[in-house]
């Protein structure tokens, strides 16, 4: 999808996902300093920076794996850490994050993906899932959408130990698309990836903003972040030393280092 039409298309709700003021580290070693931003449902959402920068353990505070040392994680203006226990469940089931590594189960792919949906459902629902008659992965269109999204439509029967390394990566997509969340969280997706698998990844990504998701990708690859992104952060030492639209941040950023970085000239 051109940026041109993805912009004609971008309609952003007033409110997200979104980290204020965040700060943490591990070992006493800070990795993030008051850090904040924010996705809307609707966008894409590039963050880029050197390895090492804190890209990950932002994507990790915003699933609500960690939970930030300073600062609030929010969505739609909720407090997520402030909820109980039970409510905090009902808002990762909102957000859905896809690791560098596929880490598939060795079995069908059809049955790596209907994973995702088994733990996201409520207990109650998972027990009906067991009852005889009560569903089937076969028919599950939930299973059969992600698979096409992620171009495995033919794939489902396949055992996943079959696969390459890039269509492991997009069955880990399409485990975490099925159970259709909010928010979609991406760590370098497309590491080490052939152009084809990468292009294919990233049209699911469209394809999921397009949908009205909120999806943030941490990468190494400014080319791809211009190709897909409608806003751009960039990252250094664990701040946030640039944020704005695609267009701006690459042609006009106001922080000479963010220039630097992505001029290539700034190592690390």
């Amino acid at each position: 999808m051109s940026k041109q039409l993805r912009k004609q298309s971008y309609r952003p709700i007033t409110d997200g996902l979104a980290v204020s003021d965040v700060s943490h580290g591990f070992d006493d070693s800070d990795v993030l300093e008051a850090v904040s931003l924010s996705v809307q449902q609707g966008e894409t959402l590039a963050v880029i920076g050197p390895s090492g920068t804190g890209k990950t353990t932002l994507l990790r505070l915003l699933a609500l794996f960690d939970r930030p040392d300073a600062g609030t994680v929010q969505l739609h203006d909720d407090d997520l850490w402030a909820l109980s226990e039970r409510e905090r469940l009902d808002t990762r089931r909102q957000i859905g994050m896809v690791f560098q590594e596929a880490n598939l189960f060795d079995t069908t792919v059809r049955q790596n993906v209907s994973y995702g949906l088994r733990v996201r459902r409520s207990w109650r629902d998972r027990f009906k899932g067991w009852l005889p008659g009560v569903g089937s992965e076969k028919t599950n269109p939930a299973i059969t959408d992600a698979l096409a999204v992620v171009g495995l439509a033919d794939a489902a029967e396949q055992q996943a130990s079959s696969l390459s390394g890039g269509e492991a990566q997009r069955v880990a997509l399409a485990r975490t698309l099925a159970y259709e969340p909010d928010y979609l969280l991406l760590d370098e997706p497309t590491s080490d990836l052939d152009p084809r698998n990468t292009a294919l990844i990233e049209e699911a990504v469209d394809t999921t903003r397009a949908q009205g998701r909120g999806v943030v990708i941490a990468t190494h690859d400014m080319h791809q972040a211009e190709r897909i992104a409608d806003r751009v952060a960039v990252m250094l030492d664990g701040r946030i030393i640039e944020l704005g639209p695609t267009e701006r941040v690459f042609d006009h950023p106001d922080d000479p280092r963010a220039r630097k970085f992505i001029d290539g000239e700034l190592v690390y």
